[in-house]
């Protein structure tokens, strides 16, 4: 009888070109545990998949490709909780307000999961990258948009819905980006987060409604 392998097993698989995600996934349980960028090590993501370090070598010229594809992944599961919140939402009749609540969806995702992965988090944002990065499609959800698009998709329509005058649109999208950011920054890496959880929460709301009289 033979003995089973997993790990052989494995690399058999990984030659049919699954070794890729597998060290991306790997690299998002080494920043979920360690707390960030800093605890991706590519030697540590190659052992976890089960390869040798230089396999890795395949698909990641060095560490710093691998924490931006890790980064990525990072902003897709971002952008699924986002669309995860818009989905939940039983939206009211009248577009107006309805615009508003998906409006408010893409920001609570956003918060929601710093505060809930907070090392996918700092690693979504590590890389030093142009605001593209943050469009492209591996950042996607399963929606195929990425955060920044569902926040943009939402503005768009509050604009339809008569909540944001046309001329006031145009970059919105960072202006709320940077407003929401700030906020999730401060309450997983700075004095906010001695707050309890549900003052966190009761803030948030009132920053969204915040910026939604601002826009």
């Amino acid at each position: 009888m033979t003995e089973h392998n997993p790990q052989a097993a494995r690399r058999a698989t990984y030659r049919h070109g699954a070794l890729k995600p597998a060290l991306i996934e790997a690299g998002l349980r080494l920043a979920r545990a360690g707390g960030g960028p800093d605890a991706i090590v590519l030697r540590e993501a190659a052992r976890q998949a089960g390869v040798a370090p230089n396999a890795a070598y395949t698909y990641f010229a060095d560490r710093t490709a691998l924490v931006t594809a890790v980064a990525n992944a990072a902003l897709a599961q971002m952008a699924t909780m986002m669309a995860a919140e818009q989905a939940a939402l039983t939206l009211d009749a009248d577009p107006a307000v309805a615009a508003v609540q998906r409006f408010r969806g893409v920001g609570i995702g956003y918060l929601r999961f710093a505060r809930t992965e907070p090392g996918l988090f700092r690693t979504a944002f590590t890389i030093g990258r142009d605001t593209t990065a943050t469009g492209s499609p591996d950042a996607a959800g399963p929606t195929g948009r990425s955060g920044i698009e569902l926040l943009a998709d939402a503005l768009d329509e509050m604009v339809a819905a008569g909540n944001l005058p046309p001329e006031r649109r145009p970059g919105a999208e960072y202006l709320v980006w940077s407003a929401v950011h700030g906020m999730a920054f401060l309450a997983i890496d700075g004095p906010l987060r001695t707050l309890p959880d549900d003052q966190l929460d009761a803030m948030g709301q009132r920053m969204l409604d915040m910026i939604g009289r601002g826009i």
